[in-house]
C-alpha cells in the first residue's frame, strides 16, 4: 500500500488536501458559527433578554394590570427610553435607559460598579463609547435631551443585550465615537413622575398570538410589539450568522465530493494496473475478504488523515481569521469558537463514503475467478455513434476524432473534471458576483439616489420657525425619515419612511436605476418590502410611523428599489391626508457644514457614511479572498489530477504516437484540447451555479436589495483564470511526454 501510494503521491495527496480543505472549511467556519450562536445565546440567557418590547405612552398601573392579565405574560419591567446628545464635539447620539428596577434585558457590567437602583447620581455607559471617547469610571458626563441637560458620574461601563449591534441610523456600520447607550436609575430622572415608554415584557407562546392577545386586550393603547427576533439587533446578529453558515454549507461539499471522485477514478487506475498482480494473488489462495480489505484501506487512511488534521486546524485558525472583522460591527462580552458534534459526523460520514467508494473500485474484480483477473483487462471497444458516423466526422481533424473517442471510453474522468471546473467557475463568479453588487449599489446609492453632502438631524425640541431659519442658511431641504411597522394580510415588518418635499438632493429610483416622480397623492413602497410583504402595486397595507399609535390604511401607488432602506416614501400632502402628521427630521443641504447649530442635534456627511461603506467592504473582501483561494486550488487539484490520470491511462497510446512520428509539441496540443474542451462545459454549466449561489447570498439578507446582474466583466474574469489554470497545469505534462520511454509503454500490456 504505502509503495503504491508513494508512486502515485499525487493523487493521492491530492485525495488528502481535498479531504483535508473540506474538513477545515465546514469545522473552521462551523465553530465560529457555533461559538457566536452560543455566545450570543449565553449572553442573551445571562442578560435575561426580554420576548418582546411594548412602546406606549400609558404605561401606568392599570396598562401593567391589563398586560399581566393577558395569562401568556410571565414578566414585565419599564424603562423610560429617550435619545440625547452627550457633551462632545462631534455631539455623539447616546440612547438613555431610565430603569425601574434592571432584571429584563439587563447592562452587562464589565468595569466599575453594579447598577443600583437607588442610585439618583450615577449613570452605567456604554464600554465601546468610552474607549472610543476615553471615559473612565468616575468620570462625569453629561446629556441634552428633550430640554432636560442630565450631569451624571460613571460608575459603571459594559454592555447591553439590546445592543449587540448598534449603529446610527444615518450610518451603515456603527461608529462608536458617535453612537452609544447609557443606563441610569428613574430616580435620576430630572423629574419626579417618569414618563415611561417601553415596556419590556417575557412571555409564554408564540409571538404572534401574544401580539394578537395586546391588540384584542389593549388595542389603541399602545403603539408597537416588537418581538425579539424582529429587534434590530437580534435580527442583524442572526443575518450575519446565517451568512456565514451559507459559505459552510457550500465550500465544503465540493471540496468533498471532488475528493471522493480523485479517489474513485485513482484506485480505479491502480486497481486496473494491477489485475495481474491481483489475479496471482487470488491464485495463491488470498480471500477476497483480504484483498478487499487491502485495496479499501488506501483511500481510508489518508481520507482519515486528512479529515482529521482539517478538523483539529479547522476551529484553531478559521475564527481568528473573521472575528476580527465582526468585532468592529458587534458588542459581545466573550468571542470564543465552539466545537459541535456535527463535525465528527461529517468526518464520519466523510470517511465511511471514501471505503464505499474504493469497495466500488474494486469489488468487480474481487468477484472474478482468478483465471480472468490474471489475465490483462481487454480494452474498451469504442462503437461509432451517429457522430462518428455522419459526413460531418470525415471533415473533422485527427486531434478532435481521438479525443472525442478518448472520451467516450472514459466518462469517469470527464465527468469529474467537468465537477471540479464548474465548482471552481461557481466560486469565482459568485465571489468576483458578491465583490460587483456591493460596489454597484455603492455607487448606486451615493451617487445616483443621495445627491447632498451634510444631513443635519433635528432635534425634536426645536421650533418650526428655527427649523426653516437654520434650512434657509445652509440652502437644505426638510425630510422626514424614520422607523414604521407596515402590516399586509401574511405579515407584519419593520421598515422605514422617506417623506419628501420638493428637493433635488434625493432621488427615488426604479429595478434600472432610472428617476422616478412622486406624485403628490402617491404612496411607494420598495420592491424588497413588497416581496416580503406579499403585495404589489393595487393592493392595500397598514402602517403606522414607531413611537405613535396612529395606524394609517393605503393603497400602494407604485414601487421603488433601493439598495439600502427598505419601506415606504411619499410626499408630504400624502402623509397628511392619511392623518399622520409630517415632522422634519433632517435638513439635507448640498454645501459641506462644520457649524455647529441651536437645534441640531448631529450632523453626518455623505463622506462619512461612505466611509462607513468601505470598511463593511473590507469584511466582504475577506470573504472573496477566500473563496476565489479555495477556487484556484480545487481548479489546480482536479486539473493537475485528471490530466496526470489522462496521461497514464492513454501512456500507451502517446507512445505509439511518438514512433508513428508525431512530435512533442502535436501530443501536447492532443491533451490540451481534451482539457479545454472539459473546461469549456464545466465552465459554462458553472456560470449559472456561481449566479444560483449569488442570489442566496442576496437573498439571505431582508435589509439589502441588489439588483446587479452577473456582469460580462466578471464572467470574462472567471473564464480567464480558469482557462489559464487549465494551460498552466496541462505545460506541467510537457516534460513527462518527452520523457516518456516509448519501449516500456509499448510492452506494459504484455
Amino acid at each position: 500500500m504505502l509503495r503504491d501510494i508513494w508512486k502515485n503521491k499525487a493523487q493521492f495527496i491530492s485525495i488528502f488536501l481535498m479531504a483535508f480543505i473540506g474538513i477545515f472549511v465546514f469545522t473552521g467556519i462551523g465553530s465560529e458559527i457555533v461559538g457566536l450562536e452560543n455566545n450570543v445565546a449565553d449572553y442573551y440567557e445571562e442578560t435575561n433578554l426580554a420576548d418582546g418590547w411594548i412602546y406606549s405612552p400609558y404605561l401606568n398601573d392599570l396598562f401593567l394590570k391589563q398586560v399581566w392579565l393577558l395569562g401568556a405574560t410571565t414578566d414585565m419591567e419599564r424603562q423610560l427610553v429617550v435619545d440625547s446628545v452627550a457633551d462632545f464635539e462631534n455631539e455623539p447620539e447616546i440612547t438613555l435607559h431610565f430603569v425601574e428596577n434592571n432584571t429584563l434585558s439587563k447592562f452587562y457590567l464589565v468595569e466599575g460598579e453594579p447598577l443600583d437602583i437607588n442610585d439618583s447620581n450615577g449613570v452605567w455607559l456604554d464600554k465601546r463609547f468610552a474607549d472610543a471617547k476615553g471615559l473612565e469610571v468616575g468620570d462625569n458626563i453629561s446629556f441634552e435631551s428633550n430640554g432636560y441637560r442630565i450631569e451624571k458620574e460613571i460608575r459603571g461601563l459594559g454592555y447591553s443585550p439590546e445592543y449587540v449591534y448598534h449603529a446610527s441610523a444615518y450610518a451603515v456600520i456603527p461608529d462608536f465615537s458617535k453612537v452609544g447607550f447609557a443606563y441610569m436609575s428613574y430616580k435620576a430622572f430630572p423629574e419626579d413622575t417618569v414618563p415611561y415608554n417601553v415596556l419590556n415584557v417575557k412571555f409564554d407562546g408564540s409571538p404572534s398570538t401574544y401580539s394578537k392577545l395586546l391588540d384584542y386586550r389593549l388595542n389603541g393603547y399602545y403603539a408597537t410589539f416588537i418581538e425579539q427576533s424582529q429587534h434590530p439587533s437580534v435580527y442583524e446578529i442572526a443575518g450575519e450568522i446565517n451568512q456565514h453558515k451559507m459559505m459552510a454549507d457550500i465550500l465544503p461539499v465540493v471540496f468533498i465530493v471532488v475528493s471522493l471522485l480523485i479517489l474513485l477514478t485513482t484506485m480505479t487506475r491502480v486497481i486496473t494496473h494491477q489485475r495481474t498482480q491481483i489475479g496471482i494473488l487470488k491464485a495463491s489462495g488470498f480471500k477476497n475478504k483480504t484483498i478487499i480489505l487491502h485495496y479499501v484501506s488506501y483511500g481510508f487512511w489518508l481520507v482519515l488523515a486528512g479529515s482529521l488534521l482539517g478538523l483539529i486546524l479547522g476551529p484553531i485558525i478559521v475564527p481568528p481569521i473573521f472575528f476580527p472583522s465582526m468585532i468592529n460591527s458587534y458588542t459581545l462580552p466573550v468571542w470564543s469558537s465552539f466545537w459541535d458534534i456535527n463535525f465528527i459526523v461529517l468526518m464520519i460520514l466523510t470517511v465511511i463514503f471514501s471505503l464505499a467508494v474504493s469497495y466500488y473500485a474494486i469489488s468487480g474484480i474481487a468477484n472474478e475467478k482468478p483465471s480472468i483477473t490474471i489475465k490483462p483487462k481487454p480494452p474498451k471497444v469504442s462503437t461509432s455513434g451517429f457522430i462518428e458516423r455522419s459526413k460531418f466526422w470525415k471533415n473533422v481533424s485527427f486531434n478532435v476524432r481521438w479525443n472525442y473517442r478518448d472520451a467516450k471510453r472514459n466518462k469517469l474522468r470527464g465527468i469529474m473534471t467537468i465537477i471540479g471546473v464548474m465548482g471552481c467557475s461557481a466560486l469565482l463568479i459568485g465571489s468576483f458576483g458578491l465583490y460587483d453588487g456591493l460596489d454597484s449599489s455603492k455607487n448606486w446609492e451615493y451617487g445616483e439616489i443621495n445627491h447632498y453632502d451634510t444631513n443635519m438631524v433635528i432635534d425634536e425640541n426645536a421650533s418650526v420657525s428655527r427649523i426653516d431659519e437654520i434650512a434657509g442658511e445652509v440652502n437644505g431641504d426638510e425630510i422626514m425619515n424614520g422607523k414604521v411597522e407596515i402590516e399586509s394580510q401574511q405579515h407584519k415588518i419593520m421598515g422605514s419612511i422617506l417623506v419628501l418635499n420638493e428637493t433635488d438632493l434625493i432621488s427615488v429610483t426604479d429595478d434600472d436605476r432610472n428617476e422616478m416622480e412622486i406624485g403628490n397623492d402617491e404612496l411607494l413602497i420598495s420592491k424588497k418590502m413588497a416581496d416580503m410583504l406579499g403585495v404589489g402595486i393595487g393592493d392595500s397595507i397598514k402602517f403606522h410611523i414607531i413611537g405613535t399609535n396612529e395606524w394609517a390604511e393605503a393603497k400602494i401607488d407604485n414601487l421603488y428599489a433601493d439598495p439600502l432602506s427598505q419601506g415606504l416614501i411619499m410626499h408630504p400632502d400624502k402623509l397628511e391626508d392619511l392623518g399622520l402628521n409630517y415632522t422634519p427630521t433632517s435638513i439635507i443641504t448640498a454645501e459641506h457644514v462644520n457649524k455647529s447649530y441651536d437645534g441640531i442635534k448631529t450632523t453626518n456627511t455623505l463622506d462619512d457614511i461612505e466611509e462607513s461603506w468601505n470598511k463593511i467592504t473590507e469584511t466582504v473582501w475577506l470573504l472573496i479572498y477566500v473563496m476565489s483561494f479555495f477556487a484556484c486550488v480545487l481548479a489546480v487539484i482536479v486539473l493537475y489530477n485528471l490530466g496526470l490520470l489522462s496521461f497514464t491511462e492513454i501512456e500507451r497510446e502517446i507512445a505509439t504516437l511518438k514512433v508513428l512520428g508525431f512530435k512533442t509539441g502535436d501530443l501536447r496540443r492532443l491533451l490540451l484540447t481534451q482539457n479545454l474542451a472539459f473546461t469549456l462545459i464545466g465552465f459554462i454549466l458553472g456560470v449559472p451555479l456561481g449566479s444560483y449561489i449569488l442570489g442566496i447570498m442576496w437573498s439571505l439578507s431582508d435589509r439589502v436589495y441588489i439588483t446587479s446582474p452577473l456582469s460580462i466583466t466578471n464572467v470574462l474574469l472567471a473564464a480567464a483564470i480558469t482557462f489559464s489554470l487549465s494551460i498552466i497545469v496541462n505545460l506541467m505534462f510537457s516534460s513527462k511526454i518527452r520523457k516518456l520511454d516509448m519501449v516500456e509503454s509499448l510492452k506494459s500490456g504484455e
